[in-house]
This record gives structure tokens, sequence and C-alpha cells, in this order.
């Protein structure tokens, strides 16, 4: 830790020799195991290591970033060179420079602690733990007259270090773990298939993938698609009530409340990248949903797979109200564009590794959960589709219009549930979607993913979440042809 903290240190030092007005320095490391098994056999199974320093200055008004893995005064000084004549060159081409918001800097250590580390499982007993799930979905699909006829496991698991430091007096440390399982089967049968997903994720050790109980999970999972494969019926067409499950509107939180809501993006700095925003400054304050609808982006959740208590700019994490009541209250901001708006940075600066410049980012979206059981929400529908999970989903540049394909779904009469139902299409805009919300769930759950923004792409952890949610009088339409 000295020995980095020194360079950090140094790189501080010889960025205000060289005439940046600010500068950070971010040190991380990361150490990864993957393994892969497809159809039952281990396709991959690999370690990676990662190592480096991030150096960021403002120069003139001007921002310019490089970075170096070579861990030497010599390798970070180059870095630091390189990031000063980069912004030295960008201000000349400026007509309007950038400023950083004054924040309060602090000293802190983060440290997420695994109740069992990864190195101490063998990567025999890693590979026969997906064996033993793969085979439950191989097995739940048979049992049902189908075949799960193409299976990917990826388990991921590492660890990550950061030391972010800069001119202004920030000086944090973090130290977690991470476990991450992504899984993709496809069912066929009756001349018909279905696809599902499944993304877990948390910062915590081995512990967390012990408590997936993946091979229930799975073995539960591949029941309902074959299910739904061999028996779902027609769905109805037009307008009614709809239940979704958790695991939807998690989606919807992260695409059209968490991408529309950063900063960047509303000030076209995302435009050729990730796309744009329905947001406008004058859409502040505005009503995009009924009552019941409040949406947070929190990097503190303990355990999340978005955690983290200070940002790459050395900034204070705290939750983030992006709508409250179905009003759209707060942007995702850095310390660049927070200056932009008025308003302090909340925390959303973050760089998915060293040599990756840290930019507006979600952690962890969700909506916020009501007081409802699911079988309430259900009750209170006459007729009705409840779309528990998702096979498909699309929307467009500016996050405004969206759609949603269903896998496990099942039809409402009566406020009871009735047969399944195959691949119901949910088709609406944003405020369509949270205007007609009526009622949430207490079933707050929380779904894992690799959020990607930026050029070079940055995939970084994040979670979606949120409970069931019943919406009122929508159109529902079906896939016409498979």
């Amino acid at each position: 830790m000295a020995a980095v903290e020194d360079l950090l240190v140094y790189a501080l030092k010889t960025a205000s020799r060289l005439g940046a007005s600010y500068a950070e320095a971010r040190f991380e490391s990361h150490l990864g195991e993957a393994l892969i098994l497809r159809n039952g056999v281990v396709d991959v199974s690999a370690r990676t290591v990662s190592r480096g320093v991030g150096v960021r200055v403002l120069y003139n008004r001007a921002l310019g970033f490089s970075s170096t893995g070579n861990l030497t005064r010599r390798g970070v000084s180059a870095a630091v060179k390189r990031a000063v004549e980069l912004a030295k060159a960008s201000s000349r081409l400026l007509s309007k420079g950038v400023s950083m918001s004054d924040e309060t800097m602090e000293k802190a250590r983060v440290t997420v602690r695994p109740r069992v580390r990864h190195e101490n499982v063998s990567t025999e007993d890693k590979v026969e733990l997906l064996k033993i799930a793969d085979g439950a979905i191989t097995k739940a699909a048979e049992e049902r007259g189908v075949k799960a006829v193409a299976r990917m496991f990826e388990l991921s698991l590492g660890h990550v270090e950061k030391h972010v430091m800069n001119t202004d007096g920030a000086d944090v440390y973090l130290d977690k773990p991470l476990s991450a399982l992504n899984c993709i089967f496809t069912v066929f049968g009756e001349g018909r298939y279905l696809q599902r997903f499944v993304n877990l994720g948390e910062s915590r050790g081995w512990e967390a993938v012990e408590r997936w109980r993946l091979d229930e999970a799975m073995g539960e999972e591949a029941a309902a698609v074959s299910e739904a494969v061999k028996k779902a019926v027609e769905p109805p067409r037009g307008k009614m009530d709809v239940v979704l499950g958790s695991e939807i509107i998690g989606l919807v939180c992260h695409e059209s409340a968490g991408h529309p809501g950063e900063a960047d993006r509303m000030l076209g700095r995302e435009a050729a990248q990730a796309g744009e925003t329905y947001i406008t400054r004058g859409h502040l304050g505005s009503r995009i949903g009924s009552e019941v609808v409040t949406i947070v982006d929190d990097p503190t959740l303990p355990g999340s797979f978005g955690y983290y208590l200070y940002d790459d700019e050395g900034v204070k994490a705290s939750e983030r109200v992006l709508i409250e009541r179905g009003i759209i209250k707060e942007l995702l901001h850095n310390r660049e564009t927070a200056p932009e708006f008025g308003v302090k940075s909340n925390a959303s600066s973050r760089a998915n590794n060293y040599n990756r410049e840290p930019i507006v980012r979600m952690a962890n979206t969700y909506m916020k959960p009501g007081d409802h059981s699911l079988e309430e929400l259900i009750e209170g529908v006459k007729e009705g589709v409840y779309v528990k999970s998702f096979m498909e989903w699309n929307i467009d540049d500016k996050r405004w219009n969206q759609r949603y394909v269903g896998v496990e779904a099942y039809l409402i009469r009566d406020g009871e549930l009735g047969p399944m139902v195959f691949q119901p299409v949910i088709e609406l805009t944003t405020q369509a979607l949270y205007s007609a919300i009526d009622a949430l769930g207490k079933d707050l759950r929380f779904y894992a993913g690799y959020c990607g923004k930026g050029d070079p792409m940055q995939g970084i952890p994040v979670w979606l979440g949120g409970p069931s949610a019943r919406l009122r009088n929508i159109t529902l339409g079906r896939v016409t042809a498979q």
C-alpha cells in the first residue's frame, strides 16, 4: 500500500509542477477468475490480472487523461506528462472550458471482507457446481417433454482494489470481492422455443454463490420456461391491466430512468456512443409517472454489485433520487457536469479500470417498493396478464419508446392466475408506463448486470431492481411469428 500511495502522491506533485490546476491519480488492481461451461463442458478456465494508475488533470480549463501499467516513478511521470500535454492541446480548441465543482473531500478506507475467499474453493468444486446447475436445467426440460438445446454458464469471480487521491484533498481506498453469474439457456419443443437469461452478482465472496443455490434456482427457471414452451396459449390483445415482475421493473428503471438521468447524456456528450435522453433541463420538476413511482440510484447498498461509498473523484456517495412520487427530481452528476446545472456532484463518477477515464455512471438503480403482496396486486385485476420475466427488450435512442417480450407469463381472470401465455408483448412510452402504475408490491428484488457506456466501452457492475407493479389499461400485444 505504501508504495502505491507514494506513486499517487508523486503523480499529483508532478502534475502541479507542470502547471495543472487540478489533478487526480487512481490506482486500480483487478484480479479475476472466469469459468465458462457450454452444454455441460468446460469451455474456458482463465485468470486475469490488471494493475495500473490512471491520471487526470485540469489545465487551462481543459481535461487530459492518461494511464500506465508501469508502476514506477518513471511510468507514472510519463503518464502525467501525457495527460498534461493532452489537456494543453485541448485547451487551444475549446470555446468553453471545464470547471470542477467544489466538494468536501475526505480520507477513508472501505474494505469488504468475504466470508469465503474465492481462492479457498478449488476449481474442481466450482466446475462441479456449474455442472450440477446445468444438469438441473436439462432434467427440468426433459421431465416436461422438451429439450434444453443450448446452455451456457459464465462464472466470474474477482477482487477489486482501488485508491483515489486528488489535489483537493481526497484520499479514499476501496477493497472488495465480486461474484457474478450469467446463464443463458434455450428450450425447444412443440415447434417453438424460448430463451432465458439469468444474471446474478454481488460485492461478496464465494458465500454469495453458495446462497444463490444454483441447482434449485436453475431447475425452477428451466421448469417454468419448459412449461411455457409446452403449454402456453396465445396471449390476449388490446387494452387491459398488467402486472409486471420485479425483473422487468428493474430493467425499466435502469433503461428509462437511470440512463436518461445521466447529466453528461443530457449535455450531448454520449450521443455518439450511448445515445441521448428524453429529459431536458425544462423537464426537471415535471411529472413523468404516478405518485407511487419513486426511483433511486444508491451505491451504498451493502453487498450490492455496484457498491461503493466514494466515487472515482473522491466524493462521498449517498442515495440519488431520480424520480420522486412521479416527478423527475435529480440527475446523476460528477464534478464536471454539476457546475453546468448549478448543483453539487452526487458521486456518480466511475471508471471500470485504471486505463479508463471516470464518467457519469449508475450504480444500483431501483424502484422503491410498495405495501402490497403479489397476490393482492393480482387480485385487483379482473382480466389481464402477469408477466414475471422477459426474454427480449428494446428501447430507442432517447429512452422513450420501449418494448418487452415476456417469457414466463400467466393469464389473470377474476383476480386469479390462469394458464401460461406465450410471449406477451408490452410496447409503450416511458411516460405511459410510469403513469399506468397504480400499486407496487413489497417484493423488492435485485438483478445484476454490466452496464455499457463510453468510448472505449466501459462495462461496469450494477444492480437493477424493483418490486412487482400493477399497470392499468395498457396495450398488450403478441409476437406474430417465430
